[in-house]
């Protein structure tokens, strides 16, 4: 049966992919030929990922048009949190559009926090619990190359973060790490991984600056500031997965509020206003020049 997060990683773990998106939420892309000038994709690619997306139920064609579903519509707290994540730690955050809570007027990155109990939460207010067959499925079948079409023109930015989330071994490598799993042999039990393609990821990891391996720590590798912000992003691709998974078995990582024992509905707070965010009060717009980091 379908492991639910291995099926959010390979479609939505995929530069591509969240260009679609952002494009079809920033600027109300609809048509192949926005797309398809925006990104600068082949045609058979951007097609591929365009018919994934209907598969998928995340797009609906009508026409000669695609239109996100209720199930597309809630992808946008993910590509919130990338946002966010670029925002704050890639050197392109200058050229990103604004984020802005309509109600208050704030611009800046939100903060996640636990839908439960109302409270603002990080990688450090959790626990991740791990059934290890299951994750083994998170690994095994298809995988896409985190090294996919890249859109031309620099505007899409995601070429980072899609080091951590590009394919599915690669998330799966970063979320074991935000669950506290440090040492190569650990990685390697849980995932059930050859030693060279774990080296391979865990160095590309570190070369994004995701992980850093101490010298004096052996075979022991530990997530950087820049890696434990990557929290959000993936406590929403795990609560999407369960949305588009309704009837899946569990997946094998699972979330759990400390402070309130709650397995973690995450939402997002406006750090003006403190505000819950909902999808229709908040807005991108674009940059201006010289615009200061919030």
């Amino acid at each position: 049966m379908t492991n639910s997060v291995a099926a959010t990683f390979d479609l939505l773990g995929d530069r591509l992919t969240l260009t679609i998106l952002r494009l079809a939420f920033v600027e109300h892309a609809r048509r192949f030929s926005q797309w398809s000038e925006r990104t600068g994709a082949p045609p058979a690619v951007l097609t591929a990922r365009l018919t994934a997306l209907v598969d998928a139920g995340v797009l609906a064609r009508e026409g000669a048009e695609y239109r996100l579903t209720g199930l597309g519509l809630a992808v946008w707290e993910i590509l919130v949190c990338v946002w966010s994540w670029q925002r704050e730690w890639t050197a392109e955050w200058a050229v990103l559009p604004e984020f802005v809570h309509a109600d208050c007027g704030h611009r800046g990155p939100p903060v996640p926090m636990c839908r439960t109990c109302g409270r603002t939460v990080t990688a450090h207010d959790t626990d991740v619990a791990l059934d290890r067959d299951a994750l083994w499925h998170i690994t095994s079948g298809r995988r896409r190359s985190a090294r996919a079409v890249a859109p031309a023109g620099g505007d899409a930015g995601f070429a980072e973060i899609m080091e951590a989330i590009g394919d599915r071994w690669s998330a799966a490598v970063t979320g074991l790490a935000l669950a506290g799993v440090r040492r190569f042999s650990e990685f390697r039990a849980a995932l059930d991984m050859s030693p060279t393609t774990l080296t391979e990821r865990l160095t590309r990891l570190v070369e994004a600056g995701i992980l850093h391996r101490p010298e004096t720590a052996g075979r022991e590798y530990r997530l950087t500031p820049r890696g434990r912000a990557l929290f959000g992003v993936f406590a929403f691709l795990l609560a999407w997965s369960d949305r588009a998974h309704p009837g899946a078995p569990e997946p094998g990582l699972r979330i759990h509020h400390r402070e309130c024992g709650a397995p973690l509905l995450p939402a997002l707070r406006c750090r003006g206003c403190d505000a819950v965010l909902g999808r229709t009060e908040v807005r991108f717009e674009q940059a201006s020049r010289g615009a200061a980091r919030p």
